[in-house]
């Protein structure tokens, strides 16, 4: 007998997406939990998933593998600060950030309404997590080991090389001192970033599964 009610046709259809796009993983058949870890390019290095089937629904939690101090009262102002401007225009998912512990994770959540989703609206909530953390686990590591604060790190993660580029240039109208090298340096890191899309969900490129003994391919993401 299970612990827990859950949906056998949308446990098959997770099942069945990670099968083909060769992810390693297991599968608490009492609890209905999917889990496995990642490899993210940031400070963080890794994340671990669990994708938690309902009777209705399919939830994804990316969960960052540090959390803050539940002692250091600034570092968990921080933190919260940080997951609020973070989200805020989010078009899918949101962070969490536990005030009991400080742990940080990032959920997806995906409304079944009495359907099976195709395996690209499973992709992309799995995908949109990872994404997330490429994109902002630089700016919490900064709050948890440089004492950066929320608004700074934030800024930091979100600036793109564009951004700083037309920053550079501004500064040139102003009449201000910059170096042409500076500008070129710019230029080229424009060139060579992966893009500036303002997607939430589109960050996959440089994506890949977690190396360890239980539960890693250890390929990478097409």
């Amino acid at each position: 007998m299970r612990k827990y009610e859950y949906s056998d046709e949308l446990a098959n259809a997770v099942d069945r997406f990670l099968i083909e796009d060769d992810w390693n993983y297991s599968f608490d058949s009492d609890k209905g939990v999917f889990d496995f870890n990642l490899n993210v390019k940031s400070k963080l290095r890794k994340i671990r998933y669990l994708i938690d089937i309902k009777k209705g629904e399919i939830i994804v939690y990316g969960i960052c593998p540090v959390g803050a101090d539940p002692k250091d009262k600034a570092e968990m102002a921080e933190m919260a600060e940080f997951t609020c401007r973070a989200n805020y225009g989010l078009r899918n998912g949101n962070f969490e950030f536990d005030f009991r512990d400080g742990e940080i994770r990032f959920k997806s959540f995906i409304d079944c309404d009495g359907a099976v989703p195709p395996s690209e609206v499973i992709k992309d909530s799995i995908y949109c997590t990872a994404a997330m953390f490429r994109r902002y686990g630089d700016g919490i590591a900064s709050i948890l080991f440089a004492n950066a604060s929320a608004q700074e790190a934030v800024e930091q993660c979100e600036k793109s090389p564009s951004d700083e580029l037309r920053r550079l240039l501004d500064s040139m109208r102003d009449g201000e001192s910059v170096q042409l090298s500076d500008l070129l340096a710019q230029r080229l890191a424009e060139r060579l970033s992966d893009g500036d899309s303002d997607d939430d969900d589109d960050d996959d490129d440089d994506l890949e599964p977690y190396d360890d003994d239980a539960e890693s391919s250890g390929d990478s993401f097409d």
